[in-house]
């Protein structure tokens, strides 16, 4: 890969990030997910009396499974419902620089939702000691569990022309994803199935990090699961015959 890859990669990620900044949709989706956030935190954080973000890191995962799909819906189901994905493939890009740009164009808009609820560490840490080590670990876990979820929802986008298929589809599949580990459903799951679900299971590997534990098997399963789904985003548009 030369330094012309990466410029052009530079360019369809710049274009896709300004892409939501241009339309009020995305400053929808981030004041609903701050107000709906520092609410339902807030709400019991003075009945509880610590000085702790453990609660937020709790919801940020149910917060981010409506947010998540709702990003990508558009990617590529409004890219082929216009008919501007056969102009877009036509261009001297490959598949790879397309599917990277949208991914981290959404990943950087998270990013961004994310850097304004700062204000929560510091108002906690303004009321009390907090402990600084769950509160990286949970933005650090909530970033990783963020980009599962585009890719996941990337991928669905690429199935379908329709955006609310694609929202449902994305919520249904990024849901299963993330309790497929979850204690309730180990719980009924036989013995020897119960390994593989909680490794497979994206909340499993959140609240590891969210505690302040960063261990690398959990960021190498979140990029290994992130690269699986952006491979498979490719696959489907290679085999589709845009090009």
């Amino acid at each position: 890969m030369d330094k012309k890859y990466f410029k052009t990669l530079y360019i369809l990620f710049k274009k896709e990030l300004m892409g939501y900044f241009n339309s009020p949709i995305a400053y929808i989706f981030i004041g609903v997910f701050l107000v709906v956030g520092n609410w339902l935190f807030f709400k019991n954080f003075f009945l509880i009396e610590q000085a702790s973000l453990r609660a937020y890191f709790d919801l940020l995962p149910w917060i981010f499974l409506f947010i998540s799909p709702a990003i990508t819906m558009r990617l590529w189901a409004e890219e082929k419902k216009s008919g501007t994905i056969e102009f877009l493939l036509t261009l001297p890009v490959t598949d790879w620089q397309v599917v990277l740009a949208k991914f981290l164009g959404s990943l950087a808009f998270m990013f961004i939702a994310l850097v304004l609820t700062v204000t929560l560490p510091i108002s906690v840490a303004l009321l009390g000691n907090i402990d600084l080590g769950p509160v990286i670990g949970g933005y650090l876990g909530a970033l990783f569990l963020g980009g599962a979820y585009l890719a996941l929802g990337l991928f669905i986008s690429s199935i379908t022309k329709n955006q609310i298929i694609a929202f449902i589809l994305g919520l249904v599949a990024c849901f299963i994803a993330f309790i497929i580990g979850a204690d309730f459903v180990l719980i009924g799951a036989p013995q020897f199935m119960v390994p593989v679900l909680k490794f497979l299971g994206l909340g499993s590997h959140f609240y590891n990090i969210a505690k302040g534990v960063i261990d690398s098997k959990d960021i190498i399963y979140y990029l290994s699961f992130i690269f699986i789904f952006l491979w498979l985003n490719v696959r489907i548009i290679e085999s589709r015959g845009w090009k």
